[in-house]
Parts: structure tokens; C-alpha cells; sequence
């Protein structure tokens, strides 16, 4: 299973495109996967037969795990071989008899076993809510070789918590009162005929574990500032026919917002960091993430590394390019890796302002609010005036473990300066 990216500890095989005993190419793709990221198909390194698919669809692998074997084409006993864990494990599942298999599973969840696999996620999850091993080990895993995975967990967690509940509400009375209760309960959940469940699809489950993890990982806080955008938009409705004219497509703001941001960055390296326990790891690249919208409605986020060497011509083409490629369901897993800094524009939807969360493992994240013309006072030589201005709010959610108010503050308040000052007469 290869490596998609910093964050990324395991990927979900959605389709096998080879069986055992296709012949395949160097590069050719041999299956899809899925991460919480970007779905993408995985080339094989190597040409020959697949003797051998070691997962099957809908397991998830952890990275660098092999997945199959292939006999390289002319060599006859060339072969990658499985590790002696994969085919003892392999063994088990198929050869035991169905009762042996409930022993082991019941064997496993004691707390005496010290061999049993968690992620980093699972294990950050299970430090900030107090789980020791022992406990952690007693919980049912529905991964692969009974893994613990992050729903588990938090399945686990919302239980405990309704059973902690149970125990301390529920009186001691006799049984036929509990009955009683117990009916009420289950008449409570049952839902009206003009009402619908429909199951989360599995982006949108992946997208909501990343949130939960990032509010339970980064204490949240979110600074303002309004900015005068009547300035750009002046500029911007000036050159906007010829600039497409040239170059074949539109401009809009966010390759403005793009390089305001990382001007301000080069300012304040600190706020281009990620943390790991109480290392901070200060990153050289400005890679900055824009937030866009996929057709099924979820939400992804491409990347523009360098994004401050490039200029306003070069990020306008990165910029529609992976909004295009969005909307197509076209972007490639190197396309999301490696963001340090985030970009959202909650003003596309009409909204003026917002709290954005934190795309993990970055430190911040920026919102751009709408466009909206309103009466500002105006300072001048000839004292103050009112006047109709193009006005924008801004909003940016960043990690206090690491980010203090005047460093998130004065970042912030650079970048509106950055915009405010943007020169009208340069040429694009």
C-alpha cells in the first residue's frame, strides 16, 4: 500500500481492476483505493502475473503493507513474498473452524495480549480520553486482524458515556419498572413516516471523523478583522475581460487571497507549522490549501506548493485548474498532500463570516467571507467622510497549543493590510 501522504496511515481498497493470474504492466493500475482524503487508483512497480491478492475489496490497509504478489515477467520464481504475519493470519481465518475463530477474537480482547496493532490516531484518541491499554485492549475491532478503528473507538466512547449515564440516573427498582422504561426508550427512537435515514457516504464519514479529531486535538480560536476590498474589485472588474481574452480563463479572488497569504506567511513563519506532542515543526514550503466543492457536495482540499513563487498569472491557472479538476473528480493524491496553511471561502455560499476547523495537522486555517457593499467611514485630509465601499469580513481558526493571540492576530491583520495595499496599476 503506498504512502498518500503525511497524515495518512491506511487506505480502503474500493476495487481489485486485475484478479489472480492477470498479467499486468509497469504502471499499469491494479486497484482503487480510498483514503480520507482523495480516492485514486494504484499503479503496480513492477511487470509480470499476480499469483497472489493478499485483501480483499472493502479491507482497510495499513501503509506499506503488501497487498499482492507479482512474479516478475521471464524470472519464473521471482516472486515478492508475504510476510510470515500476513499467512499465519491468512491460515487462521480460512482454515479454523468457526468456534476457534470466536475463541481467538474472544482471547484477543483481553488485556494480557500486548501484540495488538493501533494507529497513531486510535492512539491519540484513546490518550486524550483516558483509555489505558488494558481497556483499549478489550474493545472489538472491526478492521482488518480485529483492528481497533476510529469508529470503534468512538463508538466505544459514545457508549460508555450512555452507559455512565444509565448508571448514574437509572434507580434501583424492580424489574417490572425497568421493563417499563426500557419500552419507552425504544418507542422514543422510532421515527414518523415522512422522515428518511440515509447512511452517510464514505467521504462524508471520513470527513467527519477528521473534524471531531481536530477539535479534540487543537484548542480553537477564532480572530476577525473586516477588510476594504473595493480597491481589487475595482481592479479586478478592469481586467477581467482581457485577462481572459489572453489567457483563456477567468480571474477571481482567490488567487488574491492566495498570494496575500503567502506574503504574510514569509512575515510570520509561525504560523506555517504543524505540531507533534511538543515538537513544533516549522515548515520551509508555503504549500496553501483551497478548499472546493466536489459534486457529490463534500468538500476537498487541493494544494498549490511554492504558492510564493508563484505569481498572480501562475496562481490564477493553478487555481481554476484544480477547481476544474474538482468538479471532474480528476485530482490525484499528490494533488492533496502536504498543505501547511488553509484557505476556505465560506462567501461563495453567501455567508459573511465563519469558524473554520482546522485541517489537521496544520496550525490555521482562513476564511473569507462575501463581498458586500456598505457606508464606511473614511478618513481623509479633509476629515471624515461616509462613503459606499466593496467590505469583506475575515475570519481565521488556528491552534492555541501554539498560536497565541498576538501572533494570530497580527498574521491576520497583515493579510488585510496585504489586500488593502494591493497596487491597482500593476499589469497582469
Amino acid at each position: 500500500m503506498p504512502k498518500l501522504g503525511e497524515s495518512i496511515m491506511e487506505a480502503t481498497i474500493l476495487k481489485w481492476l486485475k484478479k489472480e493470474g492477470d498479467t499486468v504492466q509497469l504502471d499499469e493500475a491494479v486497484l482503487e483505493i480510498a483514503t480520507d482524503k482523495v480516492d485514486s487508483e494504484v499503479p503496480t512497480p513492477f511487470a509480470g502475473t499476480i499469483t497472489k491478492i493478499l485483501f480483499n475489496e472493502g479491507d482497510v490497509v495499513q501503509i506499506g503493507k503488501a497487498i499482492a504478489i507479482i512474479e516478475a515477467t521471464g524470472t519464473g520464481n521471482s516472486t515478492i513474498q508475504p510476510t510470515a504475519e500476513n499467512v499465519v493470519q491468512q491460515e487462521v481465518k480460512v482454515e479454523a473452524p468457526k468456534e476457534q475463530v470466536n475463541s481467538v477474537k474472544v482471547e484477543t480482547t483481553q488485556p494480557i495480549s500486548g501484540d495488538r496493532f493501533y494507529s497513531p490516531l486510535v492512539l491519540n484518541i484513546a490518550r486524550e480520553e483516558g483509555i489505558s491499554m488494558s481497556e483499549l485492549e478489550r474493545i472489538p475491532g472491526t478492521g482488518k486482524d480485529d483492528r481497533v478503528t476510529k469508529a470503534d473507538i468512538l463508538t466505544y466512547l459514545q457508549n460508555k458515556g450512555t452507559q455512565q449515564v444509565a448508571k448514574t440516573e437509572a434507580p434501583q427498582v424492580q424489574t417490572p419498572v425497568v421493563q417499563e422504561k426500557t419500552t419507552t426508550v425504544v418507542q422514543t427512537a422510532s421515527i414518523s413516516g415522512g422522515n428518511e435515514i440515509v447512511e452517510m457516504d464514505r467521504m462524508r464519514k471520513l470527513i467527519a471523523d477528521h473534524m471531531v479529531m481536530s477539535k479534540k486535538t487543537s484548542p480553537h480560536v477564532t480572530s476577525y478583522v473586516e477588510v476594504d476590498m473595493s480597491a481589487i474589485v475595482e481592479w479586478r472588474n478592469r481586467n477581467k475581460t482581457k485577462f481572459e481574452k489572453r489567457e483563456g480563463q477567468k480571474i477571481t479572488f482567490t488567487p488574491i487571497f492566495i498570494e496575500a497569504l503567502a506574503k504574510a506567511i514569509k512575515d510570520f513563519p509561525g504560523i506555517n507549522v504543524s505540531v507533534d506532542g511538543y515538537n513544533i515543526t516549522y515548515k520551509k514550503d508555503i504549500n496553501i490549501g483551497m478548499a472546493a466543492a466536489l459534486p457529490t457536495g463534500n468538500l476537498i482540499v487541493p494544494v498549490i506548493k511554492n504558492a510564493d513563487r508563484m505569481n498572480l498569472v501562475g496562481l490564477t491557472a493553478a487555481v481554476n485548474d484544480f477547481a476544474t479538476r474538482a468538479r471532474a473528480n480528476k485530482l490525484k493524491p499528490d494533488d492533496i498532500q502536504d498543505g501547511t496553511f488553509t484557505l476556505t471561502n465560506v462567501g461563495s455560499f453567501g455567508s459573511l463570516m465563519g469558524t473554520p476547523i482546522i485541517n489537521q495537522p496544520q496550525v490555521a486555517i482562513l476564511a473569507v467571507g462575501a463581498i458586500k457593499k456598505k457606508p464606511v467611514v473614511l478618513e481623509t485630509a479633509h476629515g471624515d467622510v461616509i462613503a459606499i465601499r466593496h467590505m469583506m469580513f475575515m475570519s481565521m481558526s488556528y491552534d492555541h497549543r501554539v498560536v497565541d493571540g498576538m501572533l494570530g492576530g497580527s498574521f491576520l491583520k497583515r493579510v488585510a493590510d496585504y489586500l488593502e495595499g494591493f497596487d491597482t496599476e500593476r499589469e497582469i
